[in-house]
């Protein structure tokens, strides 16, 4: 008879690994009317991906910090099948700086977001300019510790964004600045943010994020913006 003890590991499934993802969403008094409703269409879709998207080996953890009248996180971290979605409203000005220093908080929590975790997405839109301070905040968190190590991407909506914000957050990664001035393109950006994630989720190496070329759909970027042509059809959806 063995004198070995009982060990309950080894008759139990690990634990799903999460892959979290943090959206930093401008919800200021611009972003109101057809850009709030389609933000929340957007959003809805990618959660509702993520939800079909999960496996034994990886969970997909979803929070969502918006910043307009005030920072809020409007959505803490937790299993996208677990989210209610709760509709985004805009109203107030544009303090980037303190979404920043709420998502870099959550990034280096490790009760938050635990080491056993693969590398997070974190995604920043906005349609306008900072209101606070934001530089600081902005270069620790491309500069500093795990919120560093962070695949950024970012989204500027309409012509009023600040670009050069925008294009600093995504320093040190291999994404372009994407852009969006009507509703397909915005779309089009999370369902490329939404196909990236889901991609390392299948991948034996969930760290590494894809190439974009290897992701099937192309967003609109600020790059490419100077060679678009005036005219859109009506499947564009039309310009804010």
């Amino acid at each position: 008879m063995s004198n070995t003890p009982f060990d309950p590991s080894k008759f139990t499934a690990p634990k799903a690994k999460p892959l979290p993802v943090i959206l930093l969403l401008d919800v200021s008094g611009s972003m109101s009317g057809d850009k709030i409703h389609n933000l929340n269409d957007a959003v809805r879709d990618m959660l509702n991906t993520f939800s079909d998207t999960e496996n034994g080996e990886t969970e997909i953890h979803v929070a969502i910090i918006t910043f307009g009248s005030q920072v809020t996180l409007h959505q803490q971290l937790a299993s996208a099948s677990a989210i209610h979605w709760q509709d985004l409203s805009a109203g107030g000005m544009t303090p980037l700086g303190t979404a920043l220093q709420m998502a870099k908080a959550m990034i280096e929590d490790k009760d938050v977001v635990p080491s056993r975790a693969y590398r997070p997405t974190v995604v920043l839109v906005s349609d306008g300019g900072p209101n606070d301070a934001w530089e600081n905040p902005l270069n620790a968190f491309i500069s500093d510790g795990r919120s560093a190590k962070c695949d950024r991407l970012a989204m500027a909506i309409g012509a009023d964004a600040d670009e050069a914000v925008l294009g600093k957050f995504i320093e040190g990664t291999s994404n372009q600045l994407f852009y969006a001035e009507n509703a397909k393109q915005l779309r089009d950006f999370f369902k490329f943010v939404t196909m990236s994630v889901t991609i390392r989720t299948k991948s034996q190496t969930p760290n590494n994020v894809p190439e974009a070329s290897a992701i099937d759909i192309q967003p609109a970027t600020i790059e490419a913006r100077q060679d678009k042509t005036q005219s859109t059809s009506a499947a564009d959806g039309g310009y804010w």
